[in-house]
């Protein structure tokens, strides 16, 4: 274990950032969020080529082994901290002895197959992030709960109609949006499509499921959230889907399976169901789209903001320093 020192909250700290997601939009608001708290976080990717679906698809044993050298080259006396985002950057991170180590887990590192590895570097970290209680849970040592945030400026209630006319939506059919990449067998597309058809037989009006696969840029996913009616989630197993918190600020009603901290974040929402049972789902889709109302979810967000998310993980920097 590294040596921890006394930080005062606003001290200036430069964070070596380890990453295999450098483009992925809740890992770019982290780092910006942090600025405006005095901390200056320098990413360090994963070498290798990326999909838009899966960060490590086309990474190799290869890339893994490259990174180990850049990090130790890249660590040096500047560095207040290396944080060790995803499971499979935590070796990386506690392969060098200059700074303390944060290590935050995102879901698919916990409970994926390379969960093992996860449990394995955990317990050898100064710090542990994970995204729910069901994460926490399981892992060998404690953890600090600290969902991802969502911007409340960027992802925020329109007009349904302005928001239909952007994306050239269908104005009289009802809308449902699957947010998932369709190949991740975690996301469970095929059971989400059982559910969705099922909700159609139950209804007399035409439903349109969409799944962007991500191909959708982040930054137009506020107009489709404002634009669909529902937001079905079908994963198996998730730490704290950003795309719920979301759908939330937008108040984008929300049907999920029980996975990660979905119950918590959906505890009290209107409009909104989590169910285990396809059954359930489907009814439960079936009675949002016939009722037409959104959700009030963007109450709830608020306990999840980036501002407040970023407020605690500069907390957990300078626990460790």
């Amino acid at each position: 274990m590294h040596s921890a020192t006394a930080a005062t909250r606003h001290d200036p700290l430069t964070i070596l950032s380890l990453t295999p997601a450098l483009g992925s939009p809740f890992y770019r608001t982290q780092i910006s969020s942090l600025e405006s708290l005095n901390v200056d976080s320098e990413p360090l990717p994963v070498p290798g080529e990326i999909d838009v679906s899966d960060a490590n698809a086309n990474r190799s044993v290869r890339d893994y082994l490259r990174y180990l050298g850049r990090v130790r080259r890249a660590v040096d006396d500047r560095h207040d901290v290396v944080h060790a985002n995803y499971g499979l950057t935590a070796p990386h991170a506690l392969a060098q002895s200059t700074a303390p180590v944060v290590l935050s887990l995102w879901g698919s590192d916990v409970f994926g197959r390379f969960g093992w590895l996860s449990k394995a570097c955990a317990p050898l970290c100064d710090e542990v992030v994970v995204m729910s209680e069901s994460m926490a849970d399981e892992l060998p040592c404690d953890a600090t709960v600290i969902p991802h945030g969502v911007d409340l400026d960027r992802f925020a209630p329109r007009p349904r109609s302005d928001a239909l006319a952007e994306i050239g939506w269908d104005p009289d059919a009802k809308h449902v949006l699957f947010p998932a990449p369709t190949a991740r067998p975690e996301k469970d597309f095929p059971r989400a499509w059982r559910v969705y058809d099922a909700a159609c037989d139950r209804l007399d009006e035409r439903v349109v499921l969409h799944a962007p696969d991500g191909q959708l840029p982040h930054h137009e996913m506020p107009a489709v959230m404002n634009a669909a009616d529902a937001l079905l989630l079908t994963s198996r197993h998730e730490g704290s889907p950003n795309v719920v918190k979301e759908a939330m600020a937008c108040n984008l009603p929300v049907v999920s399976t029980p996975v990660g901290d979905v119950p918590e974040r959906l505890d009290g929402v209107s409009q909104s169901a989590v169910h285990a049972d396809d059954d359930d789902l489907a009814d439960a889709l079936a009675t949002i789209l016939a009722d037409g109302r959104r959700s009030n979810g963007r109450d709830a967000a608020a306990a999840v903001s980036v501002e407040r998310t970023a407020a605690r993980y500069r907390d957990v920097y300078d626990r460790v320093r």
